[in-house]
């Protein structure tokens, strides 16, 4: 068994989930407030208004970690308060659970960005130098199986290389998907963001398998730490990404990120049009939480 080590990104405003008024229609009202007032994954989507990361926090348990950090914003409390002063955390006691506050800079209307998150939680983490670590998002329920997958691998770096064939959603929120081009024993090449259909042709492999990312990484402290400090903002957004410091570190340090193949699709709660399939889901696969 490897670290033990979660990183669970929850520290952005949740700007596409609030800026999306037209998918209102028939959401409960209470559930609509709350996407007004929280975290995507604090919204009461489960069985008996369980948040969004009571299910998160549920597989990782069950897939072996011990040492959470979730990375909350410096404006919403919601997640400290449900888990600590609510009694939240008494569910998890096989987990410790961190926090590390990502603050907004002044003059800025949002954080840096998830490479910021990550790179002020490795600063508050000294004790992790020389360990590898998952990271993950905060609206995607991954499953036990791939968060399993990433602690047993015993790569320094790794990822998981989602079927794009796999995935349910609408074909057109697939094509936006980062697409991956790896070499022939799997090690990553390239990162594709916002793919064409020249990047697709490209990556295809043998059996026209197109793998794509959703933001799951088993990461080196010590390798990602100098990419996470010097990428710069994203030219558009306006945040310094994950993403791209992986990408950076891939060309830097050729065959330092293995992908790990796995073909199923990954509960996704970005929009409000998602609430009401996640509330299915949730009651439907998790009925005894």
């Amino acid at each position: 068994m490897n670290d033990p080590n979660i990183v669970i990104l929850a520290g952005g405003v949740s700007s596409r989930m609030r800026n999306i008024p037209s998918a209102s229609a028939g959401l409960d009202p209470i559930l609509l407030k709350e996407t007004l007032q929280k975290s995507k994954s604090m919204l009461s989507v489960g069985r008996g208004t369980r948040p969004f990361m009571d299910y998160i926090l549920y597989n990782i348990r069950e897939a072996g970690y011990k040492n959470v950090v979730i990375v909350v914003g410096d404006k919403d409390t919601s997640i400290r308060d449900y888990y600590n002063l609510h009694g939240g955390a008494k569910q998890f006691s096989e987990l410790n659970i961190d926090y590390v506050t990502q603050i907004i800079p002044d003059g800025r209307t949002k954080p840096l960005g998830t490479a910021d998150a990550l790179l002020t939680v490795l600063q508050s983490k000294p004790g992790w130098r020389g360990k590898s670590f998952t990271v993950c998002n905060s609206d995607n329920l991954y499953s036990v199986k791939a968060l399993k997958l990433l602690l047993i691998d015993t790569n320094k770096n790794s990822m998981i290389d989602y079927d794009r064939s796999g995935l349910q959603f609408d074909h057109s929120r697939i094509e936006a998907f980062a697409v991956l081009q790896k070499d022939q024993k799997g090690f990553l090449l390239d990162l594709i963001e916002k793919p064409n259909a020249a990047d697709i042709t490209q990556i295809k492999d043998d059996v026209g398998r197109i793998g794509v990312s959703m933001n799951i990484f088993k990461l080196s402290y010590d390798m990602i730490f100098p990419y996470l400090n010097a990428i710069p903002l994203h030219p558009m957004r306006d945040e310094k990404e994950l993403p791209l410091a992986v990408k950076t570190m891939v060309e830097k340090c050729p065959k330092c990120m293995m992908t790990i193949p796995l073909s199923e699709h990954v509960i996704d709660l970005t929009h409000q049009s998602d609430i009401n399939q996640v509330k299915e889901y949730l009651e439907k696969e998790f009925p005894n939480l």
